[in-house]
């Protein structure tokens, strides 16, 4: 076939976006961080809420992240998890991000997921949308937003305490006695995509993945073009042009265009070819580099959306990683 559609899916197969850090810095940066964090405890703390759903049990529970941020989600089991010898059986979990400015939502938002008999755990993102403070102290100015707390400094952005507390809602989900750690996947959208990619390119507890049309892919690419949360970066090196190499380097350190390599569980990608906010050309940079086994849905005629025919494969996808 050689009609536009087609060619198009080529172009988009064979685009090879360059590194933007060296692999061993970047390897040495996330092995120091993710060693100072491994010993400090989550200081996991649960409890009960009111359920609308008949046999779901729901928690509020918080776990400690960067910066003793105490990150808010809920908890939510099956009441009917019962093995073949009539016990308790532990379930399969997933691991829920949410979009930039959202939060984790009431807990009927994830009833699709229950529904498969699943354990979920949704988390905030810290200062977003939800109960999530931020104790994250500014060295500088900021522009609206989030994103741009202290970009000037890989090792106290915000960027870094979003990803750590990402990477902990994974051991936080894992500790808890009604999850069968071995069947732990993250999952999100557009920001919560790109934490489910994040998380799991550093967190080996992950078994399986649904980033659907992610960010924190190719992110100098989107600070150029994407009308996303990087507008914001945008905006601070509209004022500050010199900062330019500076911010770059930063944004390297949580490119998953960089941390591809470290993705080892299965993947199912989403796209949506009209998207001008996580843009195709971003999202494709990154699904090429992943060398775990892989799937990438492409959606030539949405923008930035998770449509219900992805929601399907979605469904799809984990019951087939999770039997």
């Amino acid at each position: 076939m050689n009609h536009a559609i087609a060619r198009r899916k080529r172009e988009l197969e064979n685009y090879n976006a360059p590194l933007t850090i060296d692999q061993a810095e970047l390897d040495a940066f996330w092995d120091a961080a993710l060693q100072s964090y491994a010993e400090k405890p989550l200081d996991v703390r649960r409890e009960s809420a009111e359920s609308p759903f008949p046999g779901v049990t729901v928690d509020r529970l918080t776990y400690q992240g960067y910066d003793d941020t105490p990150i808010h989600g809920w908890f939510m089991v099956p009441a009917a998890r019962r093995g073949p010898d009539g016990a308790d059986a532990p379930l399969p979990c997933v691991v829920l991000f949410p979009g930039y400015t959202d939060d984790r939502g009431y807990p009927e938002r994830h009833a699709s997921w229950l529904l498969q008999g699943y354990a979920v755990l949704a988390v905030d993102v810290r200062g977003q949308g939800g109960e999530t403070g931020n104790h994250l102290p500014l060295r500088g100015g900021a522009v609206k937003g989030w994103v741009s707390g202290n970009v000037l400094e890989p090792e106290s952005s915000y960027y870094h305490a979003m990803t750590i507390d990402a990477v902990r809602a994974v051991d936080a989900a894992a500790a808890q006695p009604e999850v069968d750690a071995s069947k732990l996947a993250t999952v999100g959208g557009s920001q919560g995509g790109g934490l489910a990619l994040i998380a799991a390119a550093l967190n080996p507890k992950v078994t399986a993945i649904v980033a659907d049309i992610p960010n924190l892919c190719h992110m100098d690419f989107g600070v150029l073009n994407s009308s996303s949360s990087l507008t914001e970066l945008a905006q601070h090196l509209k004022r500050y042009p010199d900062r330019l190499e500076a911010v770059l380097r930063t944004l390297a350190h949580y490119d998953m265009l960089n941390l591809a390599p470290r993705v080892k569980a299965p993947v199912l990608m989403s796209v949506g070819w009209k998207d001008p906010v996580c843009m195709p050309e971003t999202i494709y940079a990154v699904y090429n580099r992943i060398a775990s086994a892989k799937t990438i849905k492409d959606y030539p005629f949405s923008g930035h959306e998770v449509s219900e025919a992805q929601n399907r494969e979605r469904i799809l996808f984990l019951r087939e990683q999770f039997r």
